[in-house]
């Protein structure tokens, strides 16, 4: 993408405070901040987002059809998973501070934090990281369609979506509430492991560093369209 910019202009900006951008607020310590073309004027293909979580929160599955993302921890623990469309694999990538995990172009993804005070910097080859988020795609499509593709229950489907009504880039929601939760998991929250050096195995999923990963889905239970930053 080619940008033209006026470096005589008077709006010329060549610093910006990223703390004064948020995108997306949960609580006090799980946010994100933007930082795009449109808070610094003169970027050129390269965005970013400031990610603040604490464990168990969860940057909701979504792919950015626009732009690669390079994610870097900086301080805390978190496992970025990717599925692989080529292999049909789902990667997991655990990475603490001074490590990375890279994010192809339209590859879906999300990420967890492993521990409290968990802040990540993801890095864009693109001046706005464009985005779009499982919310969207499960409160948009409508349960009719979802219910006759996958031969599911209708009504079951429209239950189970009906809390969805907004984005949720950091979930679970707020007002998350487990014992409202329908299906064999409800009432059975799965702690998450904690990191450990020892190679552990990883249940057929690709763990190159060896920290200790998931047997099964992990369900938090702390109270707590397309889309353009």
């Amino acid at each position: 993408m080619t940008l033209y910019m006026d470096y005589k202009s008077p709006s010329v900006q060549f610093s910006f405070d990223v703390n004064n951008s948020t995108l997306f607020r949960k609580d006090a310590r799980n946010y994100i901040n933007v930082l795009s073309n449109k808070q610094l004027n003169t970027l050129e293909n390269t965005s970013l987002l400031d990610i603040f979580l604490s464990a168990g929160n969860v940057v909701e599955p979504h792919y950015h059809q626009n732009a690669a993302e390079l994610v870097y921890c900086i301080s805390g623990a978190a496992i970025v998973s990717i599925i692989n469309p080529f292999t049909n694999d789902l990667l997991n990538f655990p990475i603490t501070p001074g490590q990375v995990a890279n994010v192809p172009q339209g590859w879906w993804h999300y990420e967890i934090a492993s521990v409290d005070n968990t802040h990540l910097l993801a890095i864009f080859d693109a001046p706005v990281p464009e985005v779009i988020l499982g919310s969207d795609i499960l409160r948009l499509t409508p349960a009719n369609v979802l219910a006759h593709t996958y031969c599911l229950n209708e009504a079951a489907v429209k239950q189970t979506l009906a809390p969805i009504n907004d984005s949720v880039f950091i979930g679970p929601p707020r007002d998350c509430n487990p014992s409202q939760v329908h299906g064999s998991m409800a009432g059975k929250p799965q702690p998450y492991p904690a990191y450990t050096q020892q190679p552990q195995p990883n249940h057929g999923q690709h763990n190159p560093i060896g920290y200790q990963l998931p047997a099964q889905p992990y369900y938090y239970t702390q109270p707590y369209p397309s889309q353009t930053y």
